[in-house]
C-alpha cells in the first residue's frame, strides 16, 4: 500500500564548500518516514524547478525545516542587518506562500525552527534578530562544540497553554526540549496563537487559530530522536495522522491544471 506523501522542505547546501546541493537532515525523513508514517520526498525549495501549485497536488503534507538562513526581513518590513545573518530568498519565495494556501485549504504542514518562523512570517507577523541580545533573554543557540548528543540536549522548559492543543496532545503542560536558535518571534502574525514559553518569555509552539487542517510549529527541533523522545513522538503521529487524513480525502486534494 502506497504511503502519503510528507515533502520535506529542503536547503540550499555546498558539498565541499563548492559543489551546490539541495539537502535535508536525514532524521526528519527518519522521523517522517518511522513515526509519522509517510514517506518523505525531499522538496528543492527553489521557484525555479517547481511552484507552490505543483506542491500542493503532488504531496499530501510538509515538514517545514530547520535551516542555517533567516527568512529575509523585508518579507516582514525591516531592513536586513548583520544581525540577521544568511538568508534563502528562493526558500522564502516558496515556503511563505506555501503555508498561506496550506492555511486557507487545510492541507497539513508541520514547522521546525526556521519552519516555525516561516509560518508566523506567512501570516504577517515579524521576528527579533538576535533573541540572546534582549534583556532578560537566554541564548538558545546550538552549543558551538561537542558531540550531537551534547548539542541536542535537552536543555529547557516550555510551558504550555491550560487544555491547548499542545497540551492536550502531551498530556502536560511543561516538556523538556532541546534549543538550537538565533531568531524567535517579535510579533505574532494574525490568527497565530503562541501556545507554549521558554521560561525566558520566548514563544516556542504556535498554532494557527480556526485553520482547518494540522498546523501546529514548535522553535525547537523534535525530529532528533522522535521515535524514541517523549515529547517528539506525540508530535511526528499526530502529524502523521493528519497527513493521512488528507490523503484519503479526495475531495479536498487539489488536482494541477494542465499548461
Amino acid at each position: 500500500m502506497t504511503r502519503p506523501v510528507v515533502g520535506i522542505i529542503g536547503n540550499h547546501h555546498l558539498i565541499n564548500d563548492e559543489y551546490p546541493a539541495h539537502a535535508g537532515g536525514a532524521m526528519n525523513s527518519e522521523a517522517v518516514s518511522m513515526v509519522s508514517g509517510c514517506m518523505p520526498l525531499l522538496v528543492p525549495a527553489d521557484p525555479r524547478y517547481l511552484s507552490v501549485e505543483e506542491l500542493l497536488a503532488t504531496c499530501d503534507g510538509f515538514l517545514l525545516t530547520g535551516g542555517r538562513p533567516n527568512v529575509h526581513p523585508e518579507e516582514y518590513g525591516e531592513a536586513a542587518t548583520e544581525a540577521h545573518g544568511a538568508f534563502d530568498r528562493a526558500r522564502d519565495s516558496i515556503v511563505l506562500p506555501l503555508v498561506r494556501a496550506c492555511v486557507e485549504s487545510g492541507q497539513p504542514f508541520f514547522g521546525i525552527c526556521r519552519g516555525f518562523q516561516e509560518v508566523n512570517v506567512a501570516m504577517g507577523g515579524s521576528l527579533y534578530p538576535e533573541i540572546r541580545d534582549l534583556p532578560g533573554r537566554d541564548n538558545h543557540r546550538m552549543p558551538p562544540d561537542g558531540t550531537l548528543e551534547e548539542k541536542f540536549e535537552l536543555r529547557h522548559i516550555v510551558t504550555f497553554s491550560e487544555d491547548g492543543p499542545f497540551h492536550k496532545l502531551m498530556g502536560a503542560r511543561e516538556v523538556l526540549t532541546n534549543t538550537l536558535h538565533g531568531q524567535g518571534i517579535k510579533r505574532p502574525g494574525s490568527r497565530v496563537i503562541i501556545d507554549g514559553y521558554a521560561p525566558d518569555g520566548t514563544p516556542e509552539a504556535i498554532y494557527i487559530k480556526d485553520a482547518p487542517g494540522f498546523t501546529m510549529s514548535v522553535q525547537w527541533h523534535p525530529e532528533w530522536q522522535a521515535g524514541v523522545d517523549p515529547v517528539s513522538r506525540p508530535l511526528f503521529e499526530a502529524f502523521g495522522e493528519a497527513v493521512r487524513a488528507w490523503s484519503a480525502n479526495e475531495e479536498a486534494r487539489p488536482v494541477l491544471k494542465s499548461a
